[in-house]
């Protein structure tokens, strides 16, 4: 599931493959973008925005694309098989002489001018991996609606910009609080170290290939993905429920000993990721 730490990784491996070289091949399979052509045009960089990728190329163009759940950017030798899925599934190719990026299943993808970046991710929070990190910021920004579930402000990219469904969960875990805790209820100690934590958790993961909140081989996770197994603090079964508004609920997990607070008297969600 891509979270600020994957996409970060996502843009290193592009970056790593494209900039600073020529692209020869390009292929943009969206309707909008379908005819253009970026071929002979240098890659600058590729940046992570919160879980944006941002491809800066000469020119002053800037592609943007989101993974959200299911989209995925794979990097080949030239020569290589090509190995991301059915080729339906490709929605972005772009190619330099030694190498091949291909971005699969994409649900956003368009090109824009670099000095208009502001209009696919100005809208962010102050993100977790980013030059523009400010703790400050962020918690004022998770607090400034005391009755909205924790949970919720945490995966509002605009008040911070990195945290998915999976850390979402871990860091209420370890802050000993149910995602479903009102934002103005958050112990002011608890607050306090919200930020900092955030960071830890998402700078700690993003050069592992897997991810881990744990510190402990075989046990990656505290929470997520583990109901109905016992936690592994307390030993109480973890529960899953589902959290959102309704239009975009997701399966949230916590341990009712060890994060005691409001939360559903019922599980509504199958014991799956």
């Amino acid at each position: 599931m891509p979270e600020g730490d994957t996409v970060w990784q996502a843009a290193r491996r592009l970056d790593e493959a494209l900039a600073g070289r020529v692209l020869t091949r390009s292929d943009l399979r969206v309707p909008r973008f379908a005819t253009a052509d970026l071929t002979g045009r240098a890659v600058l960089d590729v940046a992570a925005r919160g879980k944006h990728l941002l491809t800066r190329i000469e020119g002053g163009l800037t592609l943007h694309s989101h993974l959200r759940m299911d989209g995925s950017w794979k990097v080949y030798e030239n020569g290589r098989r090509w190995s991301g899925g059915p080729g339906h599934q490709i929605r972005a190719i772009l190619g330099n002489t030694d190498r091949t990026a291909v971005g699969y299943r994409l649900p956003v993808l368009e090109l824009l001018r670099t000095a208009d970046e502001h209009r696919a991710v100005g809208h962010l929070g102050p993100d977790l991996l980013g030059p523009d990190w400010d703790p400050d910021q962020a918690l004022a920004n998770i607090l400034q609606d005391p009755t909205r579930e924790l949970g919720e402000a945490l995966l509002d990219q605009r008040n911070l910009a990195g945290i998915g469904n999976v850390y979402k969960s871990e860091l209420c875990f370890l802050l000993g609080v149910t995602p479903w805790l009102p934002a103005g209820a958050l112990p002011a100690d608890r607050a306090e170290k919200l930020p900092a934590l955030a960071k830890r958790l998402l700078e700690a993961n993003r050069d592992r290939p897997i991810r881990s909140t744990t510190g402990s081989r075989g046990q990656d996770l505290f929470v997520y993905g583990r109901a109905p197994r016992p936690c592994l603090r307390c030993r109480t079964s973890i529960r899953v429920a589902d959290q959102g508004d309704g239009s975009r609920e997701r399966p949230t997990y916590w341990c009712p000993t060890c994060q005691p607070g409001p939360a559903p008297a019922t599980t509504r969600r199958r014991h799956t990721n």
